[in-house]
């Protein structure tokens, strides 16, 4: 446990916003928006003031739901100062999802955007006393008039409490928290048989912040541009935690990351470090990268000794100004990194490193910065010494067995969810990662696979197969479902149909073939968007299982590639 006041989660911020009062903190890429660290503090009492208008208490839950912008990280920041835990929701979630991780997460407030509040209606979330826009701040309330909280009665409360100029240093005073109380709970997955809500607590952030200085990955000279969703544990722990816990100025990105709104964010805000998932990385590679080393002249030159290292120096600095030139590396992680394109990055001495964690440690695991060496080829770096240790259990000839971890960074356990916990943690604090993986001689660790189902979506999000399966499962004509990933991260359904029904309809196969685009548009309406099933393959038979009757999936990963 981090139990110095230098490490306490709180006091990080509490420094960060006296230390840096009149530097821009966020700025929200789109509108140009931008928000010093005292705007942001007062944007924080004003959150303050409307939780105590609406009785919110130590420990409450509060809800938050929509795409990274400035009143997006000032509620997730005023909830864990005031004392209470936040309960981020991924703005790709379907509005059902997001009902159920309200309810079962026992939410007080919720703050939402308009685009997601549409699919949600207030008598569905009975135990939320009030909801606000993140849009605007507009309240939609039922336990609390409307009156108390609406905007214009905050901000006269506000400077009744913050008389002759408003906020100032002195008044940064948060609620004294210990590390080890819960600061988040975190759902890995919205549907409702399978939701688990990692429950975070303060250590687990300061944690990640903690490595983040030491290391020197942030500074109050940063600059980031967060197009990662800021309710995933990955983005919000760097681009927006650690980064403002040292004085830096993020650059949020409302928008859905494309290569073109990237490039030209990064070549404006000019970043000194960038966090990616290997999708977003390798879209680049391939629009920028690939169409020098195929044309002749260059495939010919690269084969060359001299001439090769002069062809890679000119690729990498390329490469390095799309980037805004300034970065000093850029963290991969979320998802493994396609092994062709990192090779060719290490061989042109690209600053990439790789590193390893998961929502459960929030997240970070492994990792070696790039000025410490950047790790080996194909490896996610070292454990984090002092903070986390890694370890694999049963390992086979190879070295290899199951990833398991523990130290600062590790959750409490599952929200209301003793048996996944219990399956999960030790009795002495060790936590299986259900991922497969060696550690060399030099205290490398190397991915080799996942024990899990789990796929990764193209910006990191989990999904879960088997809830995409339960869904197919429950549609008309479909006997057993088996969804897989494709190489391009496209989601393919191989569906066994119950050919009894289908006999007994008498369809013929062009009509069996529109049932299962049919229920193929009834599933993707339920899901989010990066959960979309692309196609439907039809399978002829049951699929082969183990004798606990899990479909072996490894056995038909091959059919769509």
């Amino acid at each position: 446990m981090l139990t110095s006041e230098e490490n306490n989660f709180v006091k990080y911020f509490e420094r960060s916003f006296v230390e840096n009062w009149e530097l821009p903190a966020v700025t929200d890429y789109d509108t140009g928006k931008t928000l010093t660290y005292r705007y942001l503090a007062a944007n924080i009492a004003g959150l303050h003031i409307t939780f105590e208008e609406c009785g919110i208490v130590r420990g409450d839950k509060i809800a938050l739901m929509g795409r990274n912008n400035s009143n997006w990280v000032s509620v997730y920041l005023a909830a864990i100062t005031y004392g209470a835990i936040i309960v981020p929701i991924l703005q790709d979630f379907h509005a059902n999802d997001a009902i159920h991780i309200i309810n079962h997460s026992e939410s007080k407030l919720l703050f939402i955007s308009d685009a997601n509040w549409e699919g949600i209606d207030l008598d569905q979330i009975p135990g939320v006393r009030a909801v606000f826009s993140l849009n605007d701040w507009h309240p939609i309330s039922r336990q609390v008039s409307v009156e108390k909280v609406c905007h214009e009665e905050i901000v006269r409360l506000f400077e009744k409490r913050f008389p002759n100029g408003g906020i100032q240093r002195e008044h940064i005073k948060y609620a004294a928290r210990s590390n080890e109380e819960i600061a988040s709970i975190n759902y890995t997955s919205g549907t409702t048989g399978f939701s688990k809500g990692v429950i975070t607590p303060l250590n687990a952030l300061a944690g990640n912040i903690k490595y983040a200085h030491e290391h020197g990955l942030v500074s109050a000279n940063s600059r980031h541009v967060a197009f990662l969703p800021l309710a995933h544990a990955y983005g919000c722990a760097f681009d927006f935690l650690a980064c403002l816990s040292a004085g830096g100025h993020v650059h949020l990105i409302g928008r859905t990351p494309s290569p073109k709104i990237l490039l030209k964010a990064f070549a404006e805000v000019k970043p000194t470090i960038i966090l990616s998932v290997p999708l977003i990385l390798e879209k680049i590679y391939k629009k920028m990268i690939v169409p020098q080393i195929s044309t002749p002249p260059v495939s010919w030159v690269l084969r060359l000794p001299l001439l090769s290292e002069l062809a890679c120096a000119k690729i990498r600095e390329e490469l390095v100004d799309a980037f805004g030139g300034e970065f000093e590396q850029m963290i991969i992680g979320g998802a493994p990194l396609n092994p062709e394109v990192e090779a060719f990055l290490r061989r042109i001495n690209f600053p990439m490193t790789v590193g390893y964690g998961m929502t459960e440690c929030a997240p970070l695991i492994t990792f070696t910065p790039w000025k410490e060496g950047g790790g080996k080829l194909f490896s996610c770096g070292r454990q984090l010494d002092g903070i986390m240790e890694v370890k694999i259990q049963n390992p086979d000839e190879e070295g290899i067995g199951e990833i398991m971890v523990r130290g600062e960074n590790t959750m409490i356990g599952y929200y209301r969810n003793p048996k996944a916990t219990r399956e999960v943690m030790t009795k002495d604090g060790w936590l299986r990662t259900g991922d497969l993986g060696l550690i060399d001689e030099d205290g490398f660790l190397f991915i080799k696979g996942r024990s899990k189902t789990m796929l990764l979506g193209p910006s990191g999000q989990n999904i879960y197969p088997e809830e995409i399966e339960a869904r197919l499962n429950n549609m008309p004509y479909v006997m057993e479902s088996l969804v897989l990933q494709h190489k391009d991260n496209r989601l393919v359904a191989l569906i066994c149909p119950d050919y009894q029904e289908v006999d007994k309809a008498r369809l013929t196969r062009e009509q069996l073939d529109e049932a299962m685009e049919e229920n193929r548009r009834q599933v993707n309406a339920q899901l989010a968007a990066y959960e979309q099933i692309n196609s439907i393959k039809l399978f002829p038979h049951e699929f082969e299982k183990t004798p606990k009757k899990s479909i072996k999936r490894f056995l038909y990963n091959s059919m769509i590639d």
